[in-house]
């Protein structure tokens, strides 16, 4: 079995043959509708097309591209009751790339009256990066199929590749943590959405027993999807679980709860130093 479970959006595992050989020329992402904007640094002309891949002991691929969890669009759907004030007749957009205090946000579901926008939904994509490169797995599975690979004299075509799995958790714990306090200060919902190999990892890793099941009420809001094969060999992204916090429960996470608590524990230690029957608020009677 290939280590590159999908290319360009096709299953690895699926029977199309010499089909392999137009699926690189065309280089395009299903999910983008467009051509795949993973490009090579020594060769931007050329796409990567790297969906996801077997890893370690794991018996579902782990993606590796964010924009494969765009498949059905189904993580906006998901988010849909999310918008409190989205009406009958509104329309629905998903605007991309928005910049808002504390870094960029990857998409908006909005709810939109008259060109006017009613609600919104942030929401946050996150795969799992590597560390090396997916490159020679690929061109070891193009070369297996028939497709006509340029041996590169740079390239160690036996090399493998790993997961960085404590960088790519860390990075977005920090990442929320800038971003949630935007969204809770409007009272809106942030969703970060992932795999749930990564949300395991969270679990186990950092401090995440406070984040239970989710409540609509809470403005941080985590999806975890699992990628399964489905009968006819491909595989299919399908909602496993979903859980919610606030800004300090990703504060929590981060083990920043002891800075928090010192910050209030010194404001309440001055207020109480000062009250006094003099302080009392009372409404005078003349």
């Amino acid at each position: 079995m290939s280590e590159v479970i999908e290319l360009f959006g096709k299953s690895t595992q699926s029977e199309i043959g010499s089909e392999w050989n137009a699926v690189v020329d065309q280089q395009r992402c299903p999910y983008l509708d467009r051509r795949c904007i993973k490009v090579r640094k020594s060769q931007p002309e050329v796409s990567i097309g790297t969906c996801s891949v077997l890893y370690g002991k794991a018996k579902n691929p782990i993606v590796i591209c964010p924009f494969r969890l765009l498949e059905r669009r189904q993580i906006f759907t998901d988010c849909l009751h999310l918008l409190s004030l989205h009406e009958p007749g509104n329309e629905l957009h998903i605007v991309s790339e928005v910049t808002v205090p504390g870094g960029s946000v990857d998409y908006f579901l909005v709810s939109v009256r008259n060109g006017k926008v009613e609600d919104f939904v942030g929401i946050e994509l996150q795969t799992l990066d590597t560390t090396g490169t997916v490159w020679p797995a690929r061109q070891r599975f193009l070369q297996k199929v028939g497709v006509d690979v340029v041996r590169e004299e740079s390239v160690i075509y036996n090399k493998s590749y790993g997961m960085n799995w404590k960088m790519t958790a860390k990075t977005i714990l920090i990442q929320l943590h800038h971003k949630i306090q935007t969204f809770e200060a409007v009272n809106k919902h942030l969703t970060l959405v992932i795999q749930d190999f990564l949300l395991e990892y969270l679990r186990t890793q950092f401090q995440f027993s406070h984040v239970k099941e989710a409540r609509q009420g809470d403005p941080m809001q985590i999806h975890a999807y699992r990628f399964a094969q489905q009968e006819d060999g491909s595989h299919s992204l399908n909602l496993n679980s979903r859980l919610s916090t606030d800004s300090q429960g990703i504060a929590t996470c981060l083990g920043l709860q002891a800075d928090a608590n010192v910050d209030f524990a010194q404001i309440v230690q001055q207020l109480e130093s000062k009250i006094s029957p003099r302080t009392l608020f009372t409404l005078s009677v003349r």
